[in-house]
């Protein structure tokens, strides 16, 4: 879809049935069938069983001013830090991303930071319920150490509603809220789905945000397929001068199972060009293995991709667990 078609098309928008969310622009549930086809022929690459973080870079408390610090913990989880407030996403600091301790995804590295290591945090983001973006063993103990503002999509306040005696606020899809700190904080769609056991797929809602510093807004994706672009396109409308997305590149493969709901490496590109960003930030890979491509495959896929549309690598980068970058001014 074109930049100049897309603004002649009606904003996506979450529908609600009284059970289920679905998106107007998709998409549907992977089928059973999809999921045994997934199962049945799957040929999921060998991850290395362990691997060490180097030495994280050094802690900052606070970050004052302008100046953007991002600190990528793993996975979803990053510390967003500017205009002296701290803000984590999706806080995710268990060994394994399951509903069981004893199966499911579990880690091949550690967290960058330690839970006993983060600075106060000033409000947490949760994009969706799925096990990968929200541990309520971490949120937990993050809720009791510093009770910070919960911003969440609608319908989960039935898991995390009660953690914090702070303010906590569920958003529908272009929704803003104000934190306490005077940060304004915007929901906005992705294409995704989200449950946390069998039966209730899509009864809570899923998305991104926008963080609107004054030296330009932010953008975490959460987790998000790229379907034709309007979706970026459409936060670009709303939201002009993006000084960083931090957009998902891992858990894409097999594609044609994948396609819907993760972004690959290239398709990120894309959408970090239709967001038309100073700065990207790759997550969402190296921690939990997901899916069936190779641990390495995501940062080597990125830097083919930067290279083939010439976009420099400082524009668009990828971090190791606990590594900083303070991100330039747009």
């Amino acid at each position: 879809m074109t930049g100049d078609n897309n603004k002649q098309a009606a904003r996506i928008t979450a529908e609600y049935d009284g059970k289920r969310f679905s998106s107007s622009a998709g998409p549907g549930l992977a089928t059973g069938r999809d999921v045994l086809r997934w199962v049945v022929t799957r040929k999921a690459q060998r991850w290395p069983r362990w691997m060490d973080n180097p030495p994280p870079s050094p802690l900052v408390q606070r970050i004052e001013g302008q100046e953007l610090r991002l600190t990528f913990i793993n996975h979803a989880t990053v510390l967003i830090q500017a205009e002296g407030i701290n803000i984590l996403t999706d806080p995710v600091f268990a060994y394994r991303v399951s509903p069981v301790r004893f199966a499911g995804p579990r880690r091949h590295r550690a967290p960058g930071l330690s839970l006993e290591n983060l600075p106060v945090i000033d409000a947490v983001v949760i994009s969706h319920t799925h096990f990968d973006h929200l541990d309520l063993v971490s949120l937990r103990s993050i809720c009791e150490r510093d009770q910070p503002q919960l911003i969440a999509p609608l319908k989960t306040a039935k898991l995390v509603g009660g953690l914090t005696s702070r303010h906590y606020t569920e958003l529908n899809w272009w929704e803003t809220t104000r934190l306490q700190c005077g940060l304004d904080l915007t929901f906005v769609p992705a294409l995704h789905w989200t449950s946390r056991k069998l039966g209730d797929e899509n009864t809570s809602l899923w998305g991104g945000y926008v963080l609107a510093y004054s030296d330009g807004p932010v953008y975490f994706a959460g987790d998000t397929g790229f379907g034709d672009g309007a979706l970026f396109e459409q936060i670009a409308d709303e939201f002009p001068n993006l000084r960083c997305a931090l957009l998902p590149i891992g858990a894409y493969e097999p594609r044609w199972f994948m396609r819907a709901q993760h972004m690959n490496p290239a398709e990120a590109i894309d959408a970090f060009q239709a967001l038309s960003a100073s700065y990207a930030l790759g997550i969402h890979h190296g921690t939990f293995q997901l899916t069936d491509e190779a641990h390495e495959a995501p940062i080597s896929d990125l830097t083919a991709a930067l290279s083939d549309t010439g976009i420099p690598s400082e524009r668009f980068r990828t971090l190791d667990n606990g590594q900083a970058w303070d991100v330039p001014a747009r």
